[in-house]
């Protein structure tokens, strides 16, 4: 039994490989925008990637070897970006994909940069404090030859914090016996982070799901939203979605899902939840994550982990939109089911774009000495996402296709020129 259920997982894995999908319509938008398939051949993984090793002193006096990634997809237009996370089920496949999105959203919301991410296999949630400075400061050993300022820049991602950003950016400050603020983003407000950035990927996608439910009619005041996930993304975007009105009738994450056709009460849920924001725990009256997709509702905001809409379930979602906080939630044959069924589907390079956006407003803040308010973040902001949302959604409309192509679309042309004009291809 435990073999069939392993075989099962592999094929699973096998079918729904996010570098390959990712790879597929990369490849897709490219033919659409005319450009030979050298540029394909390029693009299609990161120029750079390094595996690296970090031994670790643990608790118990005994070391322990850690495998870290650092993917670095295109650096024709400036320098790389993206975050590091921290997880048991980082793979260099997962990076290597996760890389190539950052280019990607990158492109959609026109930054001078090219696609990042870096990642360590561990369980930060099994650790110490001190045992994941170590870690952290490991990690920015091992890669400091190939990230800097000007060179590639990374940031918070899943298990990661502004702490572990701080402990990273001191290190790095070390090597280079320079104080260097402009090496990470996300750092804390007193080592110069951003005003805006904890809540910017979920201030990107309300402004997403905002101008999606404009396109499609729906009143935000009263609309049922279900958010699958409570982490860091999920649960302001669950506030934000409570302060304007919507309905949450479902939340979820590791452990269940709670649903109220009502609406929960989301202020009480955040009190409750814990750092790793899980909270279901605490309720006995709970739904599987399975069911929690499947309600009916107005807007569905898949923002936990990827592969979640498939073509198994794609044919029970019950959402006029779905929006990806995540990234890669929705498979490419589910993709396709939605599209075919009228189901307005709101891409992650799109939705979640918001995080990288206000990242560069803190690599801008920390290059320059001068530092805005929040105010002024959020009015920045506000003007990038919805200028991309147009640009994307236009794109679908005039080429007829669906918004994830027409994403893709948009985001590889400027790494493509780029290497166009570098004389690359």
């Amino acid at each position: 039994m435990a073999a069939d259920l392993g075989a099962d997982n592999q094929a699973f894995d096998e079918k729904h490989d996010v570098l390959k999908s990712t790879q597929t319509v990369i490849h897709k938008a490219l033919e659409k925008l005319g450009y030979p398939e050298e540029v394909y051949e390029l693009l299609k993984e990161p120029i750079r990637m390094l595996t690296v090793k970090i031994p670790v002193r643990m608790d118990d006096g005994s070391v322990k070897i850690f495998t870290g990634y650092r993917a670095q997809h295109n650096d024709a237009v400036g320098p790389t970006k993206g975050g590091i996370r921290f997880h048991p089920n980082v793979s260099e496949k997962e990076v290597k994909a996760l890389s190539i999105w950052m280019t990607l959203k990158c492109g959609i919301v026109n930054l001078p940069y090219g696609g990042g991410k870096g990642g360590i296999i561990c369980d930060p949630r099994e650790m110490s404090f001190r045992e994941l400075e170590a870690l952290s400061r490991g990690y920015v050993r091992a890669i400091s030859q190939i990230v800097g300022p000007t060179k590639d820049i990374p940031a918070p991602d899943v298990f990661t914090n502004s702490q572990i950003m701080a402990w990273m950016m001191d290190e790095y400050s070390r090597i280079d016996e320079f104080n260097s603020p402009g090496f990470i983003t996300g750092k804390p407000l007193v080592l110069g982070g951003s005003h805006g950035r904890e809540t910017a990927t979920a201030k990107g996608v309300t402004i997403c799901i905002r101008e999606a439910a404009k396109k499609r009619g729906i009143n935000l005041e009263g609309a049922r939203v279900v958010v699958q996930g409570f982490g860091n993304a999920g649960s302001f975007l669950s506030k934000f979605m409570h302060d304007a009105g919507a309905k949450v009738i479902g939340i979820s994450d590791a452990y269940g899902a709670l649903y109220d056709p009502n609406g929960l009460d989301i202020d009480y849920l955040l009190d409750r939840r814990d750092s790793f924001g899980t909270v279901t725990k605490l309720f006995d009256n709970t739904i599987s994550n399975k069911e929690l997709l499947e309600l009916d509702c107005d807007i569905l905001v898949p923002a936990a982990i990827e592969n979640q809409i498939t073509e198994e379930n794609a044919h029970n979602i019950r959402a006029q939109i779905v929006v990806e906080a995540a990234n890669g939630p929705t498979t490419l044959e589910a993709t396709q089911i939605l599209t075919d069924r009228g189901i307005l589907l709101v891409p992650d390079v799109l939705a979640s774009a918001g995080g990288v956006t206000v990242s560069y407003f803190e690599w801008v803040q920390n290059n320059q000495g001068y530092y805005w308010t929040e105010e002024e973040i959020d009015e920045k902001l506000e003007k990038v996402i919805v200028q991309s949302f147009e640009n994307v959604y236009n794109t679908a409309e005039t080429r007829r296709v669906d918004m994830r192509l027409a994403a893709y679309m948009v985001g590889v042309r400027k790494s493509a020129e780029a290497s166009r004009f570098r004389g690359w291809i």
